[in-house]
């Protein structure tokens, strides 16, 4: 069977990088070993302005429109809401956080997502008041993953199958089992450290933490950004994470972070005291080096392709690059230089 594309791992970058190339009627198939992904357990947050020091996230003028227009796209295609707007509170926790609040406050570029300087809320502990941030929600992004693959299910372009790198041939033709594909691309998260032709690549894992909570206190109605984060759901519920942890990366879920993540939340929400923790899980982001996508084509093996890499960005930045990739696969057009994989061409070694 012959086939434009096949796209191996169906997290957040492979669903919407397959959404994106069957819309424009290529022949695809994603190949996903079914495993619990990095995007089922995040929090699928989507934060213009970012980190201590504020920044805005690099491109955001073209990412934020690019997803939102997606997301409402699949919402319509589906019949069900995966996008949930909600403003966002940035706790200001010290004189510097506030000189810098005050300071992207009176940036003309920054005032689109930084609205103004309040006082905390009645039940938040914010010594130094709070930012209001705007364009800000959540992917409901376990939601749409299954929607996806069962839209590709029914659509004969999902294959549940752990594939081994040994049963890819790349000559005489490019071929997997009974599939021809013009393209390989591999969305793997993580799992591109074993990738015989991606590897070489300095991706830097971090292993993520989030707790699933429901209160007896009140909760606030809106995303609170204290370092960690808090956003609420219904029925008195919660989420609240990330832990960043570079040194132990694996999937077990520790007391360790629970802790952690409790302490940092009741020290910005003193009441919130007899909480039940009715979920905890971890994943691994496969973030990089230089904090910018994996995009591109193997230096060798023109058919190979990799689309990975957005860490903990990829709610915000993936389908504007799904659809870049789309055309530089379809017409061969230039992909945005900060992601393309070429800058690590010189650091490629053979196998």
């Amino acid at each position: 069977m012959q086939i434009d594309v096949l796209l191996i791992g169906q997290g957040l970058a492979g669903s919407l990088l397959a959404w994106e190339l069957w819309q424009r009627q290529l022949r695809i198939l994603v190949v996903d070993d079914g495993a619990e992904n990095a995007s089922q357990v995040a929090a699928g947050l989507i934060n213009p302005v970012t980190g201590q020091r504020l920044v805005k996230q690099m491109d955001v003028e073209n990412l934020l429109p690019a997803a939102m227009h997606a997301y409402r796209q699949l919402e319509r295609q589906f019949g069900q809401a995966f996008y949930q707007q909600m403003p966002m509170l940035k706790i200001l926790r010290t004189a510097k956080e506030l000189e810098i609040a005050e300071r992207r406050l009176s940036q003309a570029d920054y005032r689109g997502y930084l609205s103004k300087l309040a006082a905390a809320p009645k039940r938040i502990n914010a010594p130094y008041g709070v930012l209001q941030q705007g364009q800000t929600g959540y992917l409901r992004t376990e939601a749409l993953l299954s929607r996806l693959r069962d839209f590709l299910r029914n659509k004969h372009c999902y294959r549940r199958y752990t594939l081994q790198y040994a049963e890819i041939n790349l000559e005489p033709a490019l071929r997997w089992q009974e599939i021809y594909p013009r393209h390989i691309v591999f969305c793997e998260g993580y799992q591109a450290l074993s990738n015989p032709w991606f590897k070489y690549l300095p991706f830097q894992l971090a292993k993520g933490e989030i707790l699933g909570c429901e209160s007896r206190q009140d909760i606030p109605q809106q995303i609170l950004n204290y370092g960690h984060w808090l956003i609420p759901l219904e029925s008195g519920r919660f989420k609240t994470g990330a832990t960043f942890e570079t040194d132990q990366v694996d999937h077990v879920a520790t007391e360790a972070a629970k802790t952690a993540l409790l302490a940092s939340l009741r020290a910005v929400c003193p009441e919130q005291q007899a909480l039940d923790v009715y979920q905890h899980r971890a994943g691994i982001r496969p973030a990089t080096c230089d904090k910018q996508p994996f995009i591109g084509t193997h230096p060798q093996h023109r058919q190979l392709h990799i689309f990975n890499g957005f860490g903990a960005k990829g709610s915000l930045a993936i389908p504007w690059y799904a659809a870049r990739f789309a055309d530089y696969l379809q017409q061969h057009a230039g992909l945005p230089p900060g992601c393309d994989i070429r800058r690590y061409d010189k650091t490629y070694i053979p196998a």
